[in-house]
């Protein structure tokens, strides 16, 4: 009998080493998004079920209709003899390279001419890999398959090699509210426009209390809302009308900031407009609200890079490695969040310090900003950022080590402390 499973991209993950995590997001960088296709893979062991399984659970194959049987090319052969083929079949088989073919020959038969098929088998002979491949197979690979090399195998039958580059999306939430995530996201964004000549969009995507319009000193007439409520309007010249200019490299796609309606979000509400935002600029930075819902979610899930804002307290730090927690669950393929620690060093507020707080989550903070009631306030009631009022300071220094970190411009070194030197002794010595 035909064993088969539905496997789907919100699954929960098996356990994974560590190391080949880190290697498996780093070789997936350059991979895109797969569109919507139909996959059906035939899997005769469990190691290969194990990585399609890993497969399915990468945001990557967040399109994909993946379907996972247990079973060999004769199972294959039998179930489509009856019904249509779907855009992809995976096959496993321990098949000796001269009975291979004949073996492929009655799902030759059955198989719809659009449908392309993978065959994974137990043999490196590169005669019969040519010889598949004359014959219309259009990948062999050899067991045991890395979850990477499946991905680029697929990547490179479905995504087209000439489609212009999607642009990054960086995320940016705060582990509570009131924490600043919306400022840093700002003012990253700003950074990246102006360090780099970058085209940059932040998108605001707090619609009833987004602070975006007022940090840039905006008022536009329409933004993310109208984006978000007529998605079947939105292509690149309706964006390009929803756009408010902030500086020579840096557009807004701001929230109303208005309670006339409820903001309520299916699961993938968002993603047309993140799509359409990673096609038009190579950075979009999305301001994510403290919130966590199923939109909230499949927004972190599907970012290429994603920025923890905490302050140093007990309830950050719980609300931190929760976040960490999920993301892992959900982003099991690629690299860790980012984290900034913000307003440490408030005046007569306990805290936890610096490294007791990132030793307890086993992680460096890609920052460290100090409080600087003065500094940050004159700059949003003046609707400026930081860089703006201060150049030379060393939180504007800061920032721009936030942008060339989450842009890849250097990889994450010890977080500086922006001129917290003596309050951080004096933390350490309580």
């Amino acid at each position: 009998m035909i064993s088969t499973v539905q496997y789907d991209v919100n699954g929960q993950p098996s356990p994974a080493d560590d190391a080949e995590e880190r290697s498996s997001a780093l070789d997936l960088e350059s991979v895109r998004p797969l569109p919507r296709i139909s996959i059906h893979a035939f899997c005769e062991s469990e190691n290969v079920q194990r990585m399609v399984d890993k497969l399915s659970r990468d945001r990557r194959m967040a399109k994909v209709n993946l379907r996972v049987t247990s079973g060999s090319i004769d199972a294959a052969a039998n179930m489509y003899a009856s019904s249509p083929t779907p855009n992809l079949i995976v096959l496993e088989t321990a098949a000796e390279p001269r009975n291979l073919l004949a073996e492929l020959a009655p799902l030759a038969e059955v198989c719809d001419p659009s449908t392309r098929v993978i065959v994974i088998g137990r043999y490196n002979d590169i005669a019969l890999y040519r010889e598949l491949v004359r014959n219309g197979i259009s990948e062999y690979l050899v067991a045991p398959v890395p979850m990477v090399d499946m991905m680029a195998a697929i990547s490179a039958i479905f995504v087209d090699p000439d489609a212009e580059p999607l642009g990054k999306s960086i995320a940016f939430i705060g582990a509570k509210g009131g924490v600043g995530a919306s400022t840093i996201a700002h003012n990253c964004a700003f950074g990246i426009s102006s360090l780099f000549s970058t085209e940059t969009i932040l998108a605001d995507l707090d619609l009833p209390f987004g602070t975006a319009n007022i940090d840039f000193d905006q008022d536009p007439m329409q933004g993310i809302s109208e984006a978000v409520f007529a998605p079947e309007r939105l292509d690149e010249v309706f964006l390009d009308r929803l756009l408010t200019k902030c500086s020579d490299h840096l557009s807004l796609l701001a929230a109303p900031s208005l309670l006339d309606r409820a903001y309520d979000f299916e699961g993938r509400a968002f993603q047309p407009v993140i799509e359409i935002l990673q096609r038009s600029a190579p950075i979009a930075v999305l301001d994510v609200p403290h919130a966590w819902n199923e939109w909230t979610t499949s927004v972190l899930a599907d970012a290429d890079e994603v920025v923890i804002c905490a302050a140093p307290d007990l309830a950050n730090l719980r609300n931190t490695k929760n976040i960490l927690d999920a993301l892992k669950q959900l982003r099991p393929n690629d690299r860790a969040p980012h984290l900034v620690l913000n307003q440490v060093g408030m005046p007569k507020r306990p805290e936890i310090s610096p490294s007791d707080f990132t030793e307890a989550l086993e992680m460096e903070p890609i920052a460290i900003l100090p409080f600087d009631s003065a500094l940050f306030g004159n700059a949003a009631n003046s609707g400026r950022m930081i860089s703006e009022i201060d150049a030379k300071s060393p939180v504007a220094e800061t920032f721009s080590q936030i942008a060339h970190v989450v842009t890849g411009r250097i990889a994450v070194k010890k977080a500086k402390k922006a001129g917290l030197g003596k309050i951080l002794g004096m933390l350490g010595r309580k």
